[in-house]
């Protein structure tokens, strides 16, 4: 990690908002993606008891998707179709993923997740990691293939190589990175994960 450049950042940062995400001239972007309201919706649809009924979890997983400002607008109807396709084999392995990224086993949950959209031509990153995220927004961090090739690079993270297919053991690695380097910084950047990756993006701009 380049911690000269990470502060440079943290400096430039605080230099247009003094108040970190917190500071007014941020607001508009907060309200857009509302990710604390999502966040508690997907709390809700997903709590421990929603897992009795796998195609309950399927309409909510879609229903997320279609909700976040994350997900690229050419992805939403194809996870729409997905979800209309599966059949209940399909959506029982869907269920399990997500209840094991949220309560159980994330390494298997996160295999399962990927393997099953591979089949539907989805295993994207951000969509793998979009629920975990929004569940808990402080300890899961949502990936976007482009941002994270740029962090990689532009901050000299070492012994990491993005490749586009979802793997648990390069996100177990990112994430242990990220943590790093979110310790490194002012609390007032943000406890969200996604505002913390937000900022580094600012930073290279």
């Amino acid at each position: 990690m380049n911690l000269e450049k990470l502060k440079e950042a943290e400096a430039n940062f605080f230099a247009f908002y003094p108040k970190g995400f917190e500071d007014e001239a941020l607001l508009p972007i907060i309200k857009r993606h509302n990710t604390e309201k999502i966040g508690k919706s997907v709390q809700e649809l997903f709590a421990t008891e929603r897992f009795q009924n796998p195609d309950e979890i399927g309409e909510n997983f879609s229903k997320i998707v279609s909700k976040s400002t994350l997900i690229s607008l050419f992805e939403k109807p194809k996870v729409r179709d997905m979800i209309k396709q599966m059949s209940m084999e399909q959506k029982d392995m869907l269920s399990i993923a997500l209840y094991e990224l949220l309560y159980g086993k994330k390494d298997q949950g996160f295999e399962i997740m990927a393997d099953i959209l591979a089949r539907y031509g989805l295993a994207k990153w951000s969509i793998v990691t979009l629920i975990p995220y929004y569940y808990d927004r402080e300890n899961n961090f949502f990936i976007k293939p482009n941002t994270t090739k740029d962090i990689i690079k532009f901050f000299d993270l070492q012994d990491i190589i993005y490749k586009p297919r979802p793997t648990y053991e390069f996100y177990a690695k990112y994430t242990k990175l990220l943590e790093e380097m979110k310790a490194q910084v002012s609390p007032l950047i943000g406890k969200d994960n996604a505002g913390f990756t937000g900022f580094l993006m600012m930073a290279m701009k």
